[in-house]
């Protein structure tokens, strides 16, 4: 866990939270950050898969990846 520290400016463990709590907490820490940070957001719901890729393109940040391990979807976004 510590080179994720290294590697993002933000870290959202969202992983125990039910539709529509990951969107939202990604929502609000993307508010409280600058431009060119990176978030990191981590989601166990089905539907973040759907939402949070949606709502990135809406608000036109930068999705640099997707990626699923065990059910756990791993958004890492740029605030643009």
């Amino acid at each position: 866990m510590n080179d994720l520290y290294e590697e993002y400016d933000v870290i959202l463990d969202a992983r125990e939270d039910r539709c529509p709590m990951p969107l939202l907490k990604t929502k609000m820490a993307l508010s409280k950050m600058t431009i060119g940070q990176r978030l990191c957001v981590m989601a166990s719901d089905s539907g973040s898969l759907k939402d949070i890729p949606q709502y990135v393109t809406l608000v036109g940040l930068s999705l640099l990846s997707v990626q699923e391990d065990n059910a756990v979807y791993t958004f890492v976004i740029q605030k643009s």
